[in-house]
């Protein structure tokens, strides 16, 4: 008879590309809201008048969103997956 102990799964191991991956996710998409956010405070004070935001800093402001949540959501997926694929490993390696 042998002694087999399974061992305790930590819910703290998690890998480092997941780590990265989520705090990839949370810059990503909380710039680009904050960013979204300048440009509406922006266009209520009146910067936008006599064509304010064609020059200095707004055109990356207003290109950020757009590039940045598509990007982030995509990050999102392949964040799943690789959650997904290791908790797959682990099961598959418990039931052996």
């Amino acid at each position: 008879m042998t002694n087999q102990t399974p061992q305790p799964v930590s819910r703290l191991a998690v890998s480092r590309t997941e780590r990265v991956l989520a705090y990839m996710v949370a810059s990503v998409v909380g710039l680009s809201i904050l960013a979204f956010l300048a440009v509406i405070i922006a266009t209520a004070v009146g910067v936008g008048e006599n064509d304010g935001f064609s020059r200095g800093i707004w055109p990356p402001i207003f290109i950020l969103p757009l590039y940045g949540l598509p990007v982030g959501f995509v990050l999102i997926i392949t964040l799943m997956i690789s959650v997904g694929a290791r908790r797959s490993r682990e099961a598959r390696r418990d039931r052996e």
